[in-house]
């Protein structure tokens, strides 16, 4: 008989003179040592094989919250929606947990994100291992401009520090869609002024402070007018994304073009990632959008007041045409103004 595959997945960051141990609840011994630096990184990447190595179909998964209760969120209206791959996040990151669980408790899970399935994907390539990646990006096809960014969002979410700020957040959905396979990110000068994120050199600094990447030296032979940022990611799991760079690049210009609209020029950076966050939620681009006003607030990483506060600033910028919440349910609804509405 064949032995049941448990869809749950635990490493622990536990604090040691020296640096922190990873351990792993299914593996034994402790894994070793490893840099406060790239302690987020490794269990990401741990977490990514277990769940590479235990696939199943996705008829035959179930939501694993439920088999345990429900005890990793507050109560709700019961289990419902599609089986999701969702990242945890507890004891501020000392605990990471990977997890099938139905889209109901996911959406109420707190500090958790949903990993799609390209970028912890089944089939997917070892971590580290380039020329895999690069094969399996030509062998398949990515979601939409919109669903890409939408899954980074969320991914991020979970990914970065509850305290990094919105002006970070936006870098890194920058530079987590234009890396490369290996992790280079290469940020000209022009495309950072364009993103107007204010002290851009603050933001490259958080996401350092974060150990989400590390910026590399800048080189002397280019003049200072034309010199680009050059990085390397730390985030294991963001290397294995699919599909190919140029479709990610064209997400990350469609991000891109989203902030940097004419209606959003001089709102702070809090204000366009929420307008980010709005315009790539999933439906049409005229169609009234629905979501739990937390999750909304989750992914923009915002107390659910301010989130609510910043909302009429942009109906005033004209993003938004409208949007209701209600209070009792906490869906929130919004509908996106269209192009050349006034």
């Amino acid at each position: 008989m064949q032995a049941v595959v448990q869809r749950t997945w635990t490493v622990e960051l536990r604090p040691q003179q020296g640096g922190p141990v990873l351990a792993c609840r299914q593996c034994a011994p402790a894994t070793g040592t490893v840099k406060a630096a790239s302690a987020r990184s490794a269990a990401l990447a741990h977490l990514a094989r277990h769940a590479r190595r235990d696939a199943l179909p996705l008829h035959l998964r179930i939501c694993q919250c439920h088999e345990r209760g429900c005890r990793w969120h507050p109560r709700h209206r019961g289990c419902s929606g599609p089986i999701l791959l969702v990242l945890m996040r507890e004891h501020g990151g000392r605990i990471w947990r990977l997890a099938d669980a139905c889209t109901a408790c996911a959406s109420i899970t707190a500090h958790a994100a949903v990993v799609p399935e390209t970028v912890l994907t089944s089939h997917g390539p070892e971590l580290g291992t380039a020329p895999r990646i690069r094969q399996a990006r030509h062998r398949q096809q990515g979601p939409g401009e919109q669903v890409r960014v939408h899954e980074m969002l969320s991914y991020l979410a979970a990914a970065l520090a509850t305290s990094t700020n919105s002006a970070a957040r936006l870098l890194a959905v920058q530079c987590a869609l234009r890396s490369t396979a290996t992790g280079g990110i290469r940020m000209s000068a022009g495309l950072l002024r364009g993103m107007r994120l204010g002290d851009a050199p603050a933001a490259w600094h958080e996401l350092e402070q974060d150990g989400w990447l590390r910026q590399l030296p800048r080189r002397a032979s280019v003049p200072a007018s034309r010199r680009e940022v050059e990085a390397q990611l730390l985030d294991s799991a963001v290397l294995s994304q699919v599909p190919g760079r140029s479709d990610r690049a064209r997400a990350a210009d469609w991000a891109l073009r989203v902030i940097t609209a004419r209606r959003l020029r001089g709102a702070c950076a809090t204000v366009r990632l929420i307008a980010l966050v709005l315009t790539a939620h999933p439906g049409g681009d005229r169609s009234e959008r629905v979501a739990e006003a937390d999750g909304v607030a989750h992914l923009c990483c915002l107390p659910h007041d301010r989130l609510v506060a910043s909302l009429d600033q942009l109906v005033i910028a004209g993003v938004l045409a409208a949007w209701a919440w209600d209070r009792v349910t906490d869906d929130l609804r919004w509908q996106l103004r269209a192009p050349g509405q006034s």
